[in-house]
């Protein structure tokens, strides 16, 4: 569902959007990334994105987490809008999950240190003082994700999937204000899947827990307790608007230029495959 001044909207909403954003464009090298793009974020809201490979989902989430900068539009992050605040204060409360940001991770940076650096946004601990509440803090997520028992390691001898919780723990540490993840089962193998789902999915039942956005290539993953999609083709929105409403058969199937048979289960999971 699209309102009249172009945003994906939803129903049930009040007070402010913790994102909007509003006419975005992204051009790099002569391609345009994102067209002409306007959403709100309401809190309580649980948004998944999908699409095929270069829909634009990745520069999307980059926007949103204020790491990249539109062409045109106007992006407004918690009541803040992106050039007229300082991103390093704002980017604190925003919880975020990348494979681009895991590649700027030292990887002789421990686990631990992974997570606690979060408190400031930064990538380093030497750069902050950390009291024992912040290091408590980054044990509590980490154990949150499993993985408590990986606090001292490198995170360069870890597993892709390890590393892939590591970060999870990380965009909680600072009880973000509005959630972010990009491709969070990337790399996970199908038991480590299920358990994301799984957090996701207790996550998006939580009346006290952000509104969250994440970014996906497979309707499988959707966790159980998604108010809202996104979808996205060649930069533009093909569809948007709650889930119940929006996410069918045929729009997925002209998302993915491909024929799909689309499933949802008692359990709220879905489930597409081409139709033979």
């Amino acid at each position: 569902m699209i309102d009249a001044a172009g945003h994906v909207a939803g129903s049930r909403r009040s007070g402010p959007p913790a994102l909007r954003l509003s006419a975005v464009t992204v051009e790099r090298g002569g391609s345009r990334i994102l067209d002409n793009l306007s959403i709100d974020v309401f809190a309580g809201e649980r948004w998944v994105v999908v699409g095929p490979n270069g829909s634009g989902k990745t520069t999307l989430l980059r926007i949103m987490a204020l790491y990249d900068h539109p062409t045109r539009g106007v992006v407004e992050v918690l009541g803040e809008r992106l050039g007229r605040t300082d991103v390093r204060t704002l980017r604190t409360r925003v919880g975020y999950s990348s494979a681009a940001l895991a590649e700027q991770l030292r990887p002789g940076l421990t686990a631990h240190d992974a997570v606690r650096t979060a408190r400031h946004a930064a990538l380093e601990p030497w750069w902050h003082r950390y009291t024992d509440a912040d290091d408590e803090r980054a044990l509590e997520c980490l154990d949150m994700l499993h993985v408590a028992r990986l606090a001292p390691r490198p995170i360069g001898s870890l597993s892709s999937g390890e590393r892939q919780r590591v970060l999870l723990a990380r965009a909680l540490m600072n009880d973000p204000a509005v959630l972010l993840l990009d491709e969070p089962s990337a790399r996970l193998d199908l038991g480590g899947r299920e358990e994301l789902v799984a957090t996701l999915a207790a996550l998006a039942v939580d009346p006290g827990s952000p509104p969250f956005v994440m970014v996906t290539h497979h309707v499988d993953e959707i966790p159980p307790g998604t108010t809202h999609v996104l979808m996205l083709r060649e930069g533009r929105v093909l569809r948007g608007g709650p889930l119940v409403s929006t996410l069918d058969a045929a729009g997925l199937s002209e998302c993915f230029g491909v024929d799909l048979v689309l499933d949802r289960r008692a359990d709220g999971r879905f489930s597409a495959w081409a139709r033979s």
